[in-house]
């Protein structure tokens, strides 16, 4: 029995003199964990975290569905340069929402060139999801994916002008982010190397943000807060790479384990699969805690903590808390859709939810839980109808064309276009799209013209057993109470 299975009860004390929370909530999929959430969380002094995937479609989106309560404008009205305030409300605002089933007007896409509106959306839609989680005190973080490259450098100058205390980044090896954060917090233009399939060796391409560009001179005059990194890691050898040099050291670790949700990463070695088709996981893929503790550096421990136990647990193996996101998925203030996060609860307490580590579901290649339910895209049969295309595009991969020049290609878009691109038929296999399916979770899928509307994907943690502790129509400050001790094992909250 490792150090972090050995059973610890009693209260959990504070982090002493750190500035460091004991409970991260987890940022997740494409709005799930969104500015309501993170507020709510940030409120008990446990730290809040928005999801900046793709925050660019969901700003865009919600104006167009008329802004109802009119917190997105207000954020926007607090945007240090107006005119690009003014701009995205000509382009996106539609008075009253748009009406049922008309198109949602397209953002532009990510991409290696220059592109002015498209800095100017993200910068502002991170900005105002971080101004919105702020707007009661509290620590707030903001979640990225390194595997998004080309979004990172306009997304965090946007969250770091809201004042984001934490970034947090996962689904690759965030080692460019410590040296991009300090030059953006003196306002300096900061750039991250892109991975270009087919380059040739010592061919770098690179994507940037210059914040007097963007935001005019005047605006960056004074420096901002820089702040802290935290890597998501699974292995104790990737922690020691980032930990390795002041250029690529993180402020912190996540550790996750493999049942943790959204993306995890893969077996070390072959991959093998169970008889249930998922990724089998083994002693090589436990990372050593010790090792990790040994760097020196404050970590949290997720996948499979969400309780009293789990957190006292790894408070005993050194760490300094843990990250919990399903739970906090699957409360009332979640980003999620309301009918689907009711159908997800239904489901999971009658013991019937299954969450899979999909091998193929996810264009970046990485293993992807998928919650199985009815009339979404984990249905084979739902998947199969829909029409393959790739119109968001945020996990395209640049390649270089025979001809010359930069491409891009997606493994969920239709097959024939993806192998004229030098694409491989066997990674289009079980492909799902999920910028458009995780957008479609939050309430927010595309109407096609042809009258295709698309159906959402759904991703949870595959440790569900935090439900029976907790009470019915439960919140974020519920869970808090239940994993930080202010919660008898009934799940009512002491006092109540």
């Amino acid at each position: 029995m490792t150090i972090a299975e050995r059973p610890v009860h009693g209260p959990v004390p504070p982090v002493p003199g750190s500035g460091l929370p004991v409970l991260i909530q987890g940022g997740m999929g494409v709005g799930v964990s969104g500015w309501r959430l993170a507020r709510a969380v940030a409120r008990t002094g446990q730290l809040g975290v928005v999801s900046g995937v793709a925050l660019d479609v969901t700003l865009a989106r919600r104006l167009q569905q008329g802004d109802p309560g009119g917190h997105l404008r207000a954020a926007l009205a607090a945007f240090p340069v107006p005119a690009i305030s003014e701009r995205i409300l000509a382009r996106y605002y539609v008075h009253g929402g748009i009406a049922p089933g008309v198109p949602y007007r397209p953002v532009p896409r990510l991409g290696l060139r220059p592109n002015r509106a498209r800095d100017e959306l993200a910068v502002a839609a991170n900005f105002a999801e971080v101004f919105l989680a702020r707007r009661d005190g509290g620590p707030v973080g903001i979640n990225y994916l390194e595997k998004i490259q080309m979004a990172t450098p306009a997304a965090a100058y946007g969250a770091m002008l809201a004042g984001v205390d934490f970034v947090l980044m996962g689904a690759g090896i965030p080692s460019q982010i410590p040296g991009l954060l300090d030059r953006l917090a003196a306002h300096m233009p900061g750039e991250v190397s892109v991975t270009v399939a087919g380059a040739e060796a010592g061919e770098r391409h690179t994507v940037g943000i210059d914040p007097a560009a963007v935001l005019g001179r005047a605006a960056t005059a004074e420096p901002l807060a820089r702040p802290r990194l935290l890597a998501i890691v699974s292995s104790d050898v990737l922690a020691a790479y980032l930990a390795r040099t002041p250029e690529t050291r993180p402020d912190g670790f996540v550790v996750e384990t493999p049942v943790a949700g959204g993306h995890s990463a893969p077996p070390r070695g072959r991959m093998r699969l169970d008889d249930t088709e998922q990724p089998v996981y083994g002693p090589r893929d436990e990372a050593n805690l010790g090792k990790i503790a040994a760097l020196g550096l404050p970590f949290w421990l997720a996948g499979g903590y969400a309780s009293r136990d789990g957190v006292a647990r790894a408070r005993a193996a050194g760490a300094a808390g843990v990250q919990v996101g399903t739970a906090f998925a699957l409360c009332r203030e979640s980003g999620l859709d309301d009918k689907q996060r009711r159908r997800l609860l239904e489901r999971a307490g009658a013991g019937a939810l299954r969450v899979r580590n999909d091998p193929h579901a996810s264009p970046a290649g990485f293993p992807f839980k998928v919650a199985g339910l009815e009339e979404t895209l984990a249905e084979a049969e739902v998947y199969e109808r829909r029409p393959r295309l790739c119109d968001l595009g945020h996990l395209r991969t640049p390649y270089v064309r025979p001809e010359g020049g930069v491409g891009f290609r997606c493994p969920a878009e239709p097959v024939d276009a993806y192998l004229r691109k030098g694409g491989r038929a066997e990674e289009t296999d079980g492909r799902r799209c999920l910028c458009n399916g995780l957008v479609a979770a939050i309430g927010l899928g595309q109407h096609r013209p042809d009258g295709y509307e698309e159906q959402p994907l759904l991703t949870l943690g595959q440790d569900l057993d935090f439900l029976a502790r907790l009470p019915e129509g439960y919140g974020a400050a519920d869970v808090v109470a239940h994993l930080l001790g202010d919660a008898d094992p009934r799940g009512t909250r002491v006092g109540h």
